[in-house]
């Protein structure tokens, strides 16, 4: 969330946010609650004072006098209760439009209302040139007898998947050589669960307005978490980190959920869009300096595509437009890796800046040399995320008989040139 000395310092501004992010937000009725929340504060302490300031002359006052005390006493503390009361309303309801505002997008993304608005800064590595029919990655997985797409929807129903052989070792060398790589740019790893109270979902800024994206067990009062940043930015939840260990730089391994709500129709075949997925998340706790920050997210993104280049798979990085990059992003850079069966490229990363919106909902803070405590910045990227980075690497390295040929980066962890 933003501050509420900015939001009233800045009205314009963030009524601006609200409109390029098709944010819908109530600000004059924000900016009105927190008018009389702040009146009834003063209030509250006016009656305080007034009835401290009887309580210290009861002694001293003429007995006669002191029925009138005591009765005016417990009038102002009637008052200041009725008062507390109607503050406590009415600061709930300022906290819940509080939770809705948008955070301020950095002056060069792309205004525009959604994905449409989005604007490629490059592109890297070509297309294959097939000189046979290409086949999509389910032709590559059924003819190799690689997963069970088919049976395992009597498991578990539509878009989920069973990988088998040597597509399921793959998958899980993916994830080990990722993170390897991550550990040596100096990322802690990190597994992490992925139930979380709805509290954490609060924290980063996915509740409210998805809890239909996610899974809920009502049963535990948990969900299940798309992604490995709502259990790592909960780590933090509540302190204040010292400056000597900033920045924090965690790769959060861990299963990963999604209801996919209101995406009937959208890539139900195979691998792209399933329900549960296995993610490598890069998360970066630093300073609240937007030069520190901005040369963070240039390495999440550097990182990212680093393992593409390695994977040798051709790919595009998006500038996304503020229609497109959600409530809380001050930055977001998505990567599209090409898919031939689709003859374009499709997001198989998303790099976050948030600055201290994200921080300030989960309450994580820093103290500078000063000793001054501030609110942090957060920032997230995926490294990899499969079975989705199976789709673009299966179908850009098949050869006319139907194998893959794994790249070079793989083939001794796979102990072979071929998968």
């Amino acid at each position: 969330m933003l501050s509420l000395a900015f939001i009233r310092d800045h009205p314009d501004a963030v009524r601006k946010a609200a409109a390029e992010k098709n944010a819908p937000l109530d600000l004059d009725g924000l900016l009105a609650l927190d008018g009389e929340v702040r009146s009834l504060k003063t209030r509250i302490d006016e009656l305080r004072r007034q009835r401290n300031e009887i309580s210290a002359s009861f002694k001293s006052a003429d007995p006669a006098e002191r029925p009138v005390l005591g009765a005016k006493a417990k009038a102002l503390g009637a008052e200041a209760a009725e008062a507390e009361a109607a503050l406590d309303g009415k600061s709930a309801a300022l906290d819940a439009l509080m939770l809705r505002v948008p955070n301020i997008p950095w002056e060069g993304a792309p205004v525009g209302p959604d994905e449409s608005a989005n604007v490629v800064v490059r592109r890297e590595g070509a297309p294959p040139h097939f000189d046979f029919t290409p086949r999509d990655h389910v032709e590559l997985v059924e003819m190799n007898d690689w997963a069970d797409l088919a049976r395992i929807t009597q498991v578990a129903g539509s878009r989920t998947y069973c990988l088998k052989g040597r597509l399921a070792l793959l998958e899980q060398a993916l994830m080990f050589w990722a993170q390897g790589r991550l550990a040596a740019e100096g990322f802690t790893l990190m597994t992490v669960p992925s139930l979380a109270r709805p509290q954490a979902f609060v924290g980063t800024g996915h509740f409210p307005g998805h809890e239909e994206e996610a899974y809920e067990i009502p049963k535990d009062g948990l969900y299940l978490a798309g992604t490995g940043e709502i259990a790592l930015t909960g780590l933090h939840s509540g302190e204040i980190l010292e400056a000597d260990r900033l920045p924090i730089l965690y790769a959060g391994y861990s299963p990963c959920f999604r209801r996919e709500a209101g995406s009937a129709g959208r890539d139900v075949r195979g691998l792209l869009r399933v329900h549960q997925f296995y993610k490598i998340e890069q998360y970066v706790i630093c300073e609240d300096d937007d030069a520190v920050s901005a040369k963070w997210h240039d390495t999440l993104l550097a990182n990212a595509e680093t393992l593409l280049k390695e994977l040798e798979i051709p790919y595009q990085v998006v500038e996304s437009s503020t229609g497109d990059m959600g409530l809380g992003k001050f930055r977001m850079n998505d990567i599209e890796s090409w898919v031939p069966s689709l003859g374009k490229y499709r997001e198989t990363h998303s790099c976050s800046t948030l600055h201290d919106w994200q921080a300030r909902r989960a309450n994580l803070r820093w103290r500078d040399k000063e000793r001054k405590v501030r609110f942090v910045h957060t920032l997230n990227n995926t490294a990899l995320a499969s079975p989705r980075i199976l789709v673009p690497l299966l179908e850009n390295h098949q050869t006319a008989d139907g194998r893959v040929r794994l790249p070079t980066a793989l083939q001794e962890l796979m102990g072979g040139e071929y998968l």
